[in-house]
């Protein structure tokens, strides 16, 4: 999958979670604003074994810190893209919440590291629609997809993510987020206001 919709993908799920979950406690804006930003970090993270990613192209000499960490993670759809990956990194995001907590004291480390999850886990969810598959159960050395025939499986960044996949997750975003308006509305006006 491209980008845009993992990136609409991990919000999509967070929304998802965030109402599945109403009513939450109250959180500061701070941390809204910083699990947001989780959140879509989450959603492109897995690609972080990947030259190419958006990740590495942001940073000055971000190509050769790709090619090295892809070289070290086992390339493209390896370790990042499984569970025990995810297992991984959600426990290095999680130490590294631990370490920034001091300079971020408004913000409950705990809701930023779920939604940085939840954008992981849709990640690897959007790949599994993929012709590649994902290695979900890595050491062993099967992908998976859905659906389980290759070749009904979507290509990445040709028709059927551009043209049916990405609307149909905006779809659903906006969908929701009408359904769910009113909640979502005193969701976060009880939040900002206390």
């Amino acid at each position: 999958m491209i980008a845009r919709t993992h990136d609409l993908a991990a919000i999509t799920g967070l929304t998802i979670v965030v109402i599945v979950l109403s009513p939450l406690p109250p959180l500061s804006l701070a941390t809204i604003l910083v699990a947001l930003l989780a959140n879509q970090l989450g959603g492109i993270a897995p690609d972080i074994d990947q030259p190419t990613a958006p990740f590495w192209r942001n940073l000055p000499i971000g190509g050769l810190f790709g090619r090295m960490v892809g070289r070290m993670l086992g390339g493209h759809r390896f370790l990042t893209h499984s569970l025990l990956g995810l297992w991984l990194v959600g426990f290095l995001f999680h130490t590294l919440l631990l370490f920034l907590q001091p300079i971020m004291p408004h913000v409950e480390i705990e809701y930023v590291w779920w939604a940085f999850m939840i954008g992981m886990v849709s990640h690897l969810i959007m790949d599994s629609f993929t012709k590649e598959g994902v290695p979900w159960l890595l050491p062993l050395p099967i992908k998976f997809g859905f659906p389980p025939v290759r070749k009904l499986r979507i290509t990445t960044g040709k028709f059927g993510e551009k043209y049916i996949l990405f609307p149909l997750l905006a779809l659903v975003l906006i969908g929701i987020c009408c359904l769910y308006y009113p909640d979502l509305v005193d969701l976060f006006h009880r939040r900002i206001t206390e």
